[in-house]
């Protein structure tokens, strides 16, 4: 892949905090776990968690592993080619392509996800779960299975005009 995310001005979004607790011998241990989505805002997308004693440190944690793990979304016209549904665990995300001027309509996670991948028109739901964690592991899983016009007309062997 041709793609440096140290060069390009990346936007980053912490989207949940967790507090996880160790009971020890002398009383509890907390810890916690950032989840955060780094984008560019330009079809580009990626989610990291990261684990540490002290908040900041998990979200620098987070933001690095963020950027190892992105994905390109092909964006045209500010929405999605076409309808998909991402799955992941107990989290489903129906996600559709939204006329121009709609906005974002999107819950929580999913909507942080869709606006750093750059997308400014798309209408989503959320089925089954509402953990964080997974319904932005379900909307990474949609946004991954999306193609673009051409990609399909490629592996189809056929014209762009011919498909549509």
């Amino acid at each position: 892949m041709g793609f440096d995310p140290s060069t390009q001005e990346l936007k980053e979004k912490v989207v949940n905090i967790g507090r996880v607790s160790k009971t020890v011998k002398g009383g509890r241990n907390f810890r916690f776990a950032a989840l955060v989505i780094v984008g560019d805002g330009n079809g580009r997308v990626g989610k990291g968690i990261g684990k540490a004693a002290e908040v900041p440190d998990a979200i620098r944690k987070g933001v690095e592993e963020a950027k190892k793990n992105m994905i390109t979304v092909p964006v045209i016209n500010g929405t999605i080619p076409h309808e998909v549904l991402g799955l992941f665990g107990a989290g489903k995300i129906v996600m559709k392509p939204a006329a121009s001027g709609t906005g974002i309509i999107a819950g929580g996670p999913v909507r942080v996800v869709c606006e750093l991948a750059g997308i400014t028109d798309i209408r989503t739901k959320s089925l089954g779960t509402n953990n964080p964690n997974n319904m932005v592991n379900a909307t990474m899983e949609g946004l991954m299975s999306l193609k673009s016009i051409e990609e399909v007309a490629k592996l189809r062997g056929k014209s762009v005009e011919e498909i549509r």
